[in-house]
C-alpha cells in the first residue's frame, strides 16, 4: 500500500514538473515574441536635464513597440557625448530634436538653436521681476529713456522694444523650473535673433530696461505707441490756487535817539563868609571890631 502511494506521488510530481516547464517556455516564448516584435531604440537610463552631456551609463538599448518617434537614435555611439537641449525622462527614447549638434558639447551654448543668440542682460530685483524670471519663461522688454527728438516737456518715454522673448538662463541656472520658484540673479540670458541682440544691447547700455512677464501660451504681437511722462499727466486738473493772505504792515518803529544827559555841573565849594574889620582909633588907643556879612544882604 505504501509502495503504491509513493508511486502515485512520484508520478504526480513528474507531471507537475512537466506542466511548470511547459508554462515557463510558453511565457518566455510569448515575451520574446513581443520583444522581437518591437524596434531597437536608445532610451535614457535616468532623467537627463537640459545642458547635460550624455555619458556611457546615461543610455541603453531598448525595444519600442510600434513606429519609432521621428529622429529616434538607434545606436548608443550616436548619443554619447552630445548635449541635451530639452529634458529627457527615464525610459524615454532619445531623439535628435532633444540633442545638440555633434561636437557642440553641453551647457548654455548647447541650448542655443541655429540662427539665435544668447544676449545677457544685467538685472536687479525690480528689472528681474523679483526673481521670477526663470529659464523657459517668456518676457517682453520695455525701455525707458529720453529720446533726442522729443521736447523736454514730454519727459522720459517708455516703449516696448521686444516681445515674446524666451528666457534661456537665469544667472547660472539653465534648468527650467516647473514650479516657478523665484531665484535671485544678477544676469538673465535672453534668446534673440542677431538684430534683436543689437537692439537689446543698445537699450540696456543707454537706457533703463524692464522685463515684463507674459503667459507662455500668449504669442500675439501687440503694437504700442509708447508712453511719455507728459502724456500721463494729460487731463490732470491743476490744484486750486490758494487765496493769498494779505498781511497787515507792521507799524514802523522809529528809533528816537536818546537825549543826552545834561553836562555835569562843576561843584563850586562855598566861599567862606565875608568878614568886615572896623578899626577904631581913640587917641593913642587902636581897637578892631570884626563881624560877618549877614546872609541875603547885597553888598
Amino acid at each position: 500500500m505504501n509502495k503504491l502511494v509513493m508511486t502515485i506521488l512520484g508520478v504526480a510530481f513528474v507531471l507537475a514538473s512537466l506542466a511548470s516547464w511547459a508554462v515557463y517556455r510558453a511565457v518566455r516564448s510569448g515575451g520574446t515574441g513581443a520583444s522581437s516584435g518591437g524596434k531597437a531604440v536608445i532610451v535614457a537610463t535616468r532623467a537627463l536635464e537640459a545642458g547635460t552631456v550624455i555619458k556611457e551609463g546615461d543610455v541603453r538599448a531598448g525595444q519600442w513597440p510600434g513606429n519609432l518617434p521621428k529622429g529616434a537614435i538607434t545606436k548608443r555611439e550616436d548619443a554619447i557625448g552630445r548635449g541635451v537641449v530639452t529634458t529627457i525622462l527615464e525610459g524615454e527614447p532619445v531623439v535628435e530634436l532633444r540633442l545638440a549638434r555633434p561636437g557642440a558639447g553641453g551647457g548654455l551654448a548647447a541650448l542655443i538653436p541655429s540662427g539665435k543668440r544668447a544676449c545677457a542682460v544685467r538685472v536687479n530685483e525690480v528689472v528681474g521681476l523679483a526673481g521670477f524670471v526663470v529659464p523657459g519663461l517668456r518676457v517682453d522688454v520695455v525701455m525707458t529713456g529720453t529720446p533726442p527728438n522729443v521736447p523736454a516737456s514730454e519727459g522720459p518715454v517708455s516703449k516696448t522694444i521686444l516681445q515674446n522673448v524666451e528666457v534661456l538662463s537665469s544667472g547660472q541656472n539653465i534648468q527650467k523650473d516647473a514650479e516657478g520658484r523665484p531665484a535671485q540673479t544678477q544676469v538673465v540670458n535672453l534668446l534673440v535673433t542677431p538684430e534683436e541682440a543689437e537692439i537689446l544691447s543698445l537699450a540696456s547700455n543707454e537706457t533703463k530696461i524692464q522685463l515684463v512677464l507674459r503667459n507662455q501660451t500668449d504669442t500675439e504681437h501687440t503694437e504700442t505707441a509708447g508712453s511719455s511722462l507728459g502724456r500721463l499727466f494729460e487731463g490732470a486738473k491743476p490744484a486750486p490756487l490758494a487765496i493769498p493772505i494779505v498781511e497787515r504792515p507792521k507799524p514802523s518803529v522809529r528809533t528816537v535817539p536818546a537825549t543826552p544827559p545834561p553836562p555835569a555841573q562843576a561843584v563850586v565849594p562855598p566861599l567862606p563868609p565875608t568878614q568886615y574889620v572896623i578899626e577904631v582909633i581913640n587917641g593913642p588907643r587902636r581897637d578892631e571890631a570884626k563881624f560877618q556879612k549877614p546872609e541875603g544882604v547885597r553888598q
